[in-house]
C-alpha cells in the first residue's frame, strides 16, 4: 500500500501557509530529509502579512538556534505596561526587568520581514517554496485529504497541513472546521509609526536593543470588548487595536475611528509626536483561542496548525500567537515524521498530533489560560474599571488645602460614583485570579 501511494504523490507533505506556523512545521519536516512543499498566497511570504508583534522567542531558539542574533527581530522587550485607561487618566503597571533579556524572552517583530527570513531558511534546507499560489480547495479521496487543488492544478501528498490563517477556508471548504461566532473573532487595526531610533530610545527610556510592550484597556476601544497595544520597533512604533466581532458591530461605531480615536488619546498621543505613518492595515484574529483550539484540528491526511487551529491566547496581560503556532509546527511536524515512517496517516496521526501538542507548552498553555477569554468578556472591565482607578488616584495625588482622607475612604467615595459595586470588583477578582 505504502509503495503505490509512493507513486501517486508529489511531495511527502505540502504546507500552506508561510507564516511563522507553516514555514516552522516546512523546515522541521525538511531536516528530517522529507520532501515538502510550502505554498504561499502571497507574491513572496510575508508580502501580505499586516501582522507583526511581539514573539515570545524561546521556542524559535530550539528551531533555530542563534535566532534573536539571525532572524531580522526589532527590539528585545524587558519592559512591559498594563494600563486601564479613562478619558483623561491612565492608570497601570510599569514593570521592567534585566532577567528578561537575559536570555531574550520576547522580541518585537515586523512580520514583512521574519516571515521572508523564515522562508528562506526553509529553501536553505531544501523545501520547494511556491508563492503566488491561491489553494482553492483540498482534495479529499475515500475521506482522506491527498493534496491540494488551485486552480486546475492539483498537487498530491501523504499528509497535508493547513497553516492559512484563522478563517482557513480550506478546512471549513473540506467540511472540518465550521464558521466561528462572531464572539471568537476580533478585527485588529494597527498603524506602524515611523520615528528615528534616537527618538525612540528617549522618548520610551530604551537603552541599546531594549523595547517595551504596552497592552492597555479602557477608553482605547470605547467600551468595546477588546484592547489597545503598542511596541517599539528599531525606528517605529506599531499601535492599534483588537476589537472583538459581535462587541463592534453591537456598537455601531467603526473599527478605524476606534482606532484613530486611541491615537489621539492624551496619554497616547506625545508618544508618536513627529512620527509619520508607515504603515496601516486591518486583520482579523482569534479572541477565544481555547474554544477554537478545541475543535477538530486534525483528520486522515490533514494537520492544522496555528492560527487555522485557534492556537491563540488573549490573558489581558500577553497576547500570544507566534510562539504558539511555532509549537504546535513542532508538534506537527513530529507526528507528521512518524506516520510517514509507519505509514499511517489516518487516525494514529491525528492521536500523535494530539498527544504531542498534549505533552508540549501549547497544550498546557491553552488549558490553564481556557478560562482568560469568558473573563474578558466582562463589559466593565472596557470602562468603569478604568474610570473608577483614575477617580481612586486622583484623589490620592490632587494634594489642595483640603485635609487628607485615608485611601479607603477616597476609594469608597469613589466606588459610590461608579456604577461598580463592592461585590461586582470581587467578582471581577475572583475570576482574574481563576482565568489568569
Amino acid at each position: 500500500m505504502a509503495s503505490q501511494e509512493t507513486d501517486r504523490v508529489d511531495f511527502d507533505v505540502i504546507v500552506v501557509g508561510a507564516g511563522v506556523a507553516g514555514s516552522t512545521c516546512a523546515y522541521q519536516l525538511a531536516i528530517q530529509g522529507r520532501s515538502v512543499l510550502l505554498v504561499e498566497r502571497g507574491s513572496a511570504a510575508g508580502t501580505k502579512n499586516l501582522s507583526g508583534g511581539v514573539l515570545y522567542c524561546r521556542v524559535m531558539e530550539q528551531v533555530f538556534p542563534g535566532f534573536v542574533s539571525r532572524a531580522p527581530v526589532e527590539r528585545v522587550v524587558t519592559r512591559n505596561c498594563i494600563t486601564f485607561l479613562s478619558p483623561t487618566s491612565s492608570v497601570g503597571i510599569d514593570y521592567w526587568d534585566q532577567r528578561l533579556g537575559e536570555p531574550e524572552n520576547a522580541v518585537t517583530v515586523l512580520r514583512s520581514r521574519l516571515d521572508a527570513w523564515l522562508c528562506e531558511q526553509c529553501e536553505d534546507a531544501g523545501v520547494m517554496v511556491m508563492p503566488g499560489v491561491k489553494v482553492d480547495h483540498l482534495i479529499v479521496e475515500g475521506g482522506r485529504v491527498v493534496g491540494i487543488r488551485a486552480g486546475e492544478d492539483e498537487l498530491r501528498a501523504r499528509i497535508v497541513v493547513l497553516a492559512d490563517g484563522v478563517n482557513s477556508f480550506l478546512a471549513r471548504d473540506a467540511g472540518i472546521r465550521e464558521r466561528e461566532p462572531m464572539n471568537h473573532l476580533a478585527v485588529g487595526v494597527k498603524s506602524v509609526i515611523a520615528l528615528p531610533q534616537e527618538v525612540i530610545e528617549q522618548r520610551f527610556n530604551l537603552t541599546g536593543d531594549e523595547g517595551v510592550a504596552y497592552a492597555l484597556v479602557g477608553d482605547c476601544t470605547q467600551s468595546i470588548a477588546g484592547g489597545g497595544f503598542l511596541y517599539t520597533n528599531r525606528e517605529s512604533v506599531s499601535i492599534g487595536v483588537v476589537l472583538r466581532l459581535d462587541s463592534l458591530a453591537d456598537s455601531g461605531l467603526s473599527s478605524s475611528d476606534v482606532h484613530d480615536h486611541f491615537l489621539e488619546h492624551p496619554s497616547i498621543a506625545p508618544l508618536l509626536a513627529g512620527g509619520e505613518l508607515a504603515e496601516y492595515g486591518c486583520h482579523l484574529t482569534i479572541e477565544a483561542g481555547p474554544a477554537m483550539a478545541a475543535h477538530d484540528i486534525a483528520g486522515p491526511g490533514l494537520l492544522i496548525v496555528g492560527d487555522a487551529a485557534g492556537f491563540t491566547l488573549n490573558t489581558g496581560l500577553t497576547i500570544r500567537g507566534m510562539d504558539l503556532a511555532a509549537g504546535s509546527a513542532i508538534a506537527a511536524a513530529s507526528a507528521a515524521g512518524r506516520a510517514l515512517d509507519s505509514g499511517e496517516v489516518g487516525q494514529p496521526m491525528v492521536s500523535a498530533y494530539q498527544a504531542e501538542l498534549k505533552r508540549s507548552f501549547v497544550g498546557a498553555d491553552m488549558c490553564t489560560y481556557a478560562k482568560a477569554p469568558a473573563f474578558l468578556e466582562r463589559q466593565a472591565m472596557y470602562g468603569d474599571v478604568g474610570d473608577l482607578l483614575g477617580d481612586v488616584m486622583h484623589s490620592l495625588f490632587n494634594l489642595d488645602t483640603s485635609p487628607r482622607e485615608h485611601i479607603v475612604t477616597s476609594a469608597r467615595k469613589a466606588l459610590k460614583n461608579s456604577p461598580l459595586t463592592v461585590p461586582g470588583l470581587g467578582g471581577i477578582g475572583l475570576a482574574a485570579v481563576r482565568a489568569l
